[in-house]
């Protein structure tokens, strides 16, 4: 017989590679450490909790365990070899979503099963005291709520950051769609779960409330996520992860176990702290991201014209560089011209001995760290990628500054005090001597600001497809 001693010391290994991992993850170098820290905390504590069954009750069923940790691992390692780096973000939001399910499958599960046996504890069948029973009910509508909710959103999301769905070979775009009316209603129904909790837990036989929670937590999941525009999803993906963790520490408290509250509460905690560390690199609130549009509802006309530039030129000009500083957008994930920008600087350095450095905005891109990733896959030198504030200073003797799909992170207008841009932190791009934009026009970005950057007399711009056009400035600089 195990002493029960030894199966808390399992947990308690598993919350410190928790711990460490998480510590690891907080710079791209140890990423992949913190990583493997976490998956060996997580199967220890999948082994801990199975021997902690055995011990106290014996496990029925070992062959549904074993088939269901092979099917799980087979379908993760798919998914995660087949994924591009460019639909890192989609698969991100889709694991949110899976971890807000299972929380919210095991809050259902437990609430039927505690219908079943009526105020009794499932495991023991002891009648419960009237006090704890309502504070499982309690913690079993939250799980469901953030679960069901995690789970509906994380999807949106998903699909979102894909930019639609194909259904029966027809492309169909993902609405961004949330007027104002629509807020007060989000409220009430997050209310209306709050009483369908509070009826569950004093008549907990009841099972239209539990079927009630989940259909509501759902369709607010979906009313939360269905406003957010492209700027806000960094801020949307982290605020799932977030829910996801919530989710589960609600799920251990509910089966009495401390390593998913732990873990949970992590997850749950950190997630929060990135959510409000993406908001403040933009300027906004959490209640502004989920209650108020970013851009999007009125777009500033373009009347301004500004001649684009060619390879050539634009490589001629790079020829008297000491150092040059690359801010990446989204627009470099969209055309997947990482490892043309890879090569490019690779270029410079072997031809001109260039210094070249890559400028990092908090939240470019679609989720937190999202070019991080995507030049990560193209092996660029971690010391290269330098975060907004560390960069910043570094523009003014910046001989040439090269913006790879990127516009609003870079727009001067978030100096004013006025418009849907005013007080976001930029890059400070236009105290550069030289400024290059591959872009594909003069469109203005997600929050419908022209960028008075574009046409100032040292701008060049460089109007294509991000990878056709870094991969002819490849080209011209060869030739020199």
């Amino acid at each position: 017989m195990i002493d029960a001693a030894y199966i808390d010391i399992g947990y308690l290994f598993s919350a410190a590679l928790f711990i460490l991992g998480l510590k690891k993850l907080g710079h791209p170098r140890t990423a992949p450490k913190g990583n493997q820290y976490g998956m060996m905390g997580m199967g220890l504590a999948i082994i801990t909790t199975l021997v902690k069954l055995e011990v106290e009750t014996g496990i029925i069923g070992w062959e549904f365990i074993g088939g269901g940790l092979l099917i799980g691992s087979l379908i993760g390692y798919v998914m995660a070899v087949r994924v591009q780096m460019t639909g890192m973000p989609e698969l991100v939001a889709l694991f949110n979503g899976f971890g807000g399910a299972a929380s919210a499958l095991v809050a259902l599960s437990e609430a039927l099963e505690r219908i079943n046996v009526g105020s009794s504890d499932p495991a023991t069948g002891i009648p419960s005291d009237p006090l704890t029973l309502w504070v499982i009910w309690i913690a079993i509508g939250l799980s469901a709520l953030v679960g069901w909710m995690t789970l509906s959103g994380s999807i949106l999301a998903m699909y979102k950051l894909k930019g639609g769905v194909s259904i029966f070979g027809k492309w169909i775009r993902t609405p961004t769609w949330g007027p104002t009316w629509l807020n007060p209603i989000k409220v009430i129904l997050l209310f209306t779960v709050f009483a369908l909790i509070y009826l569950s837990a004093i008549e907990p036989g009841n099972t239209d409330y539990v079927w009630a929670i989940v259909g509501l937590s759902s369709l607010l999941g979906i009313l939360i996520v269905i406003p957010i525009g492209g700027a806000d999803m960094p801020v949307v993906v982290s605020l799932l992860n977030s829910l996801s963790g919530i989710a589960a520490a609600f799920t251990g408290f509910i089966i009495g176990n401390s390593v998913l509250i732990i873990a949970g509460s992590l997850v749950g905690a950190s997630g929060l702290i990135l959510t409000f560390i993406m908001c403040k690199a933009m300027n906004r609130t959490l209640l502004d991201v989920l209650f108020k549009s970013f851009g999007g509802s009125t777009k500033e006309t373009v009347t301004r014209t500004k001649m684009g530039s060619d390879a050539d030129e634009v490589a001629m000009m790079a020829d008297g560089a000491q150092n040059i500083i690359i801010v990446p957008g989204y627009g470099m994930a969209v055309s997947q011209a990482q490892h043309q920008v890879k090569a490019f600087a690779d270029l410079m350095a072997a031809k001109f001995e260039t210094e070249v450095k890559y400028a990092i905005h908090p939240v470019a891109g679609r989720m937190p760290g999202h070019m991080n990733v995507l030049l990560a896959e193209a092996n660029v030198p971690y010391e290269q990628l330098i975060e907004m504030d560390e960069i910043n200073p570094e523009f003014p003797d910046c001989d040439m500054c090269i913006i790879v799909g990127a516009n609003d992170t870079v727009n001067p207008a978030a100096r004013s005090d006025e418009g849907p841009l005013a007080g976001m932190p930029i890059m400070d791009c236009d105290k550069a001597r030289s400024v290059v934009f591959i872009k594909r026009s003069l469109s203005v970005g997600y929050a419908g600001v022209d960028n008075d950057l574009f046409y100032e007399d040292k701008t060049m711009m460089l109007f294509g497809d991000g990878k056709e056009m870094m991969t002819q400035l490849n080209a011209a600089i060869k030739e020199l």
